[in-house]
């Protein structure tokens, strides 16, 4: 006669103190590296050796306190990460996968720190730095030429938007300064006025007012307008100007741009308030604007209570040295 059969379930050598076992929520994996992180290094230690004692001696740490952080680490695991005779261990199974782990979340700290200590090296240390389309050309290849004169060997990590979306960046911890206009005015950053560039209005060399030198804005009322997008400093102030003026802009086409914006100009698609180009773009005549005072801030910003360091120091000290003197109209 059978009875009811019984299934007994293999089982594998574990311990039975409490241990960590994650749902996978957030808390509990936050909870799992803090637990853990600790007493990696002492693992790695250990594994290394193959021998307590001598690893106690390396890590410069009491052998005591090594033997119980290796204790609490398998029972936070719940299984046995060494195999013990006496002082001597050699790891099991499971803690050979554990120790490969290890070895390379070891490895990644390690490379991470290197990096760090590297950016931030006084000689050879890297500068994160935003500046707007318009300045790539000349005024920040100029910087950076004066600047590497005196510190050769600091690099740059460069970064080309419009103001916005740079100040976001800086915002983000992504940039350490940036060049922008208009100057920011917002209490958790801290912006320095170095220099002001006058604007243009541009049209074709074929246009009815192509033969002037100057030109009130309120004369280009008519005109159709093509411009930066909104968000960009260069079409708020664009706005501003023409209802300074008295009248709305008619957009015609709005670009990412300024040399782009000159070439729809030059194909008689409409006019443009610029800043002056790196060179002159030919199929284009650029008036002065008398009234209202056409010109654009450009200052330098910063992310207000952020230390610096060494490196972006000494870019941020020789930028404001330049003020007055940082653009070539």
């Amino acid at each position: 006669m059978h009875g009811t059969p019984i299934i007994v379930p293999v089982t594998h050598q574990q311990r039975s103190e409490p241990r960590l076992s994650p749902s996978g929520d957030t808390e509990d994996i936050e909870d799992i590296v803090l637990r853990l992180a600790p007493r990696l290094a002492y693992f790695a230690g250990v594994a290394r050796t193959e021998h307590v004692t001598r690893a106690a001696r390396e890590m410069q740490v009491p052998q005591s306190t090594l033997s119980r952080a290796m204790v609490r680490l398998e029972q936070d695991l719940g299984v046995d990460l060494f195999a013990r005779r006496g002082r001597t261990v050699s790891l099991t199974h499971a803690g050979r996968t554990f120790h490969a782990s290890v070895e390379r979340a070891l490895a990644e700290i390690e490379r991470a720190a290197d990096e760090v200590r590297a950016d931030a090296d006084p000689a050879t240390g890297k500068v994160a730095f935003g500046f707007l389309h318009t300045m790539g050309a000349e005024t920040v290849p100029g910087l950076l030429h004066a600047f590497r004169a005196e510190h050769p060997r600091v690099r740059f990590s460069l970064v080309q938007n419009y103001g916005e979306a740079m100040i976001e960046r800086l915002r983000a911890g992504e940039l350490d300064l940036c060049l922008t206009s208009p100057v920011p005015d917002a209490p958790d950053l801290v912006a320095r006025r170095l220099d002001e560039q006058k604007l243009r209005l541009v049209v074709p060399a074929d246009h009815r007012l192509a033969a002037r030198k100057r030109v009130r804005l309120a004369e280009a009322a008519d005109e159709t307008f093509v411009t930066l997008e909104p968000g960009y400093g260069m079409r708020r102030i664009t706005d501003d100007l023409c209802e300074q003026a008295g009248f709305k802009p008619r957009i015609a086409f709005e670009g990412e741009e300024a040399e782009t914006l000159r070439g729809l100009v030059a194909a008689g698609l409409g006019v443009a308030l610029l800043p002056p180009p790196a060179v002159p773009r030919p199929g284009v005549v650029e008036l002065t604007v008398t009234a209202p005072r056409a010109a654009r801030e450009i200052g330098v910003a910063w992310l207000a209570g952020h230390p610096d360091t060494p490196p972006v120091a000494a870019f941020k000290k020789f930028l404001l040295s330049r003020k007055g003197r940082l653009l070539h109209d």
